[in-house]
């Protein structure tokens, strides 16, 4: 096979375990234990697969640990939750054998298996979107020497969203070209809580961090569609307002008042409606399905806000990380790195990128937690 090492950044999520089974056994194979718990069991994995510690910092963070330890020409990052398809590696093999040299990453073609006999939920559409997407690390190969070149991943991005876009964007930058492969992955849809859709507005934060560092053109820079973050601030700041004259109104007894909280109490009706037809409309329109969309798509834009402004204040007089000028294509920076899962040791970084501890191009650009409706 191509000289390649397969990356996997994993909790410890049992479909680890099914997707290990389902590779070509003695493939190089490095997992990144990135779980938080220092005490946590090791995981059973095969002998050909070398586990290393993360610093549970995110996904960007943990690829870094994986492609900083491979030595090999091709890094194939696979998410820990999705399934090769049965000729997987021979159409690898093809994939990165066909790359010429100015050819810097391959991404795989991923299939996101739906219920059939019913429209999809909200939240098995953002799944969807997975296969929409372009330069998606759940399963994308990348020249070592285009990611030494470039840094590698922004570890300031700690979710599974917009790091992979982010990536891709500065490694076309340093003169790589992108390409769509022919072998294929399956990427499931996950179990979650109604509740997803809420949760994973701490992505704009991360969008700030982008905003910052790409300036107001960041979409079309990293090539992303737009999403809704000013009717998100908006009808958030209708229902502040109309919060607000209603306490007030109490407060003072002004009648005035009366009729603002009222005006913009339709505002904000107005706009909460808006957006959740927009999302009952392409679903199961059942009743538990009606009865989240409603709840979430109350609760989603003052959160999104939130998120936001939060972003924004922590990431003011962000840069871009900087093209490694100590490397070129042929030399990599070197990483010192534990090579037992129970021990928890931080790594060390020579050469490669900073991180402060916290943890693009197409239609669809990276796209893993949220779908830009809900943004």
């Amino acid at each position: 096979m191509t000289d390649l090492t397969i990356v996997i950044p994993t909790l410890g999520r049992p479909s680890l375990f099914e997707l290990i089974a389902a590779l070509p056994e003695g493939t190089p194979t490095l997992v990144v234990d990135d779980r938080a718990d220092p005490h946590a069991a090791p995981l059973d994995l095969p002998p050909h697969v070398r586990v290393l510690p993360g610093r549970a910092a995110g996904p960007a963070a943990a690829r870094n640990v994986g492609w900083q330890a491979a030595r090999t020409e091709w890094v194939v990052f696979l998410d820990d939750d999705v399934l090769p398809g049965d000729d997987w590696a021979q159409r690898l093999a093809a994939d990165l054998r066909d790359a010429g040299p100015d050819v810097g990453g391959v991404q795989a073609t991923l299939r996101v298996p739906l219920t059939s006999g019913r429209r999809p939920t909200d939240w098995e559409r953002v799944t969807a979107a997975l296969a929409d997407g372009e330069w998606i690390t759940a399963d994308m190969a990348y020249r070592r020497s285009a990611l030494a070149l470039t840094g590698g991943f922004d570890e300031r991005l700690p979710r599974a969203f917009r790091e992979d876009a982010e990536l891709a964007h500065r490694v076309r930058e340093a003169g790589f070209l992108l390409r769509r492969g022919l072998r294929e992955t399956t990427h499931p849809v996950r179990g979650e809580s109604r509740w997803v859709s809420v949760r994973t507005q701490r992505g704009n934060a991360d969008d700030a961090l982008l905003r910052h560092l790409y300036g107001p053109r960041w979409r079309a820079v990293l090539e992303i569609p737009p999403g809704r973050r000013r009717r998100h601030a908006a009808v958030t700041a209708a229902g502040a307002v109309a919060l607000t004259a209603a306490a007030a109104r109490l407060v003072t007894g002004q009648r005035p008042l009366t009729a603002v909280a009222a005006l913009a109490g339709l505002a904000w009706a107005a706009g909460t409606a808006e957006f959740a037809a927009a999302r009952i409309a392409p679903g199961p329109r059942d009743r538990r399905e009606v009865t989240t969309m409603l709840l979430t798509s109350a609760a989603i834009p003052p959160v999104a806000v939130a998120h936001w402004l939060r972003g924004w204040a922590r990431w003011r007089g962000a840069e871009p990380i900087a093209p490694n000028v100590t490397s070129d294509r042929e030399s990599t920076p070197e990483r010192s790195v534990e090579t037992t899962a129970t021990d928890r040791a931080v790594t060390t970084v020579t050469g490669g990128t900073a991180t402060d501890g916290t943890a693009t191009g197409g239609t669809v650009t990276g796209i893993r937690d949220l779908t830009e409706v809900h943004r």
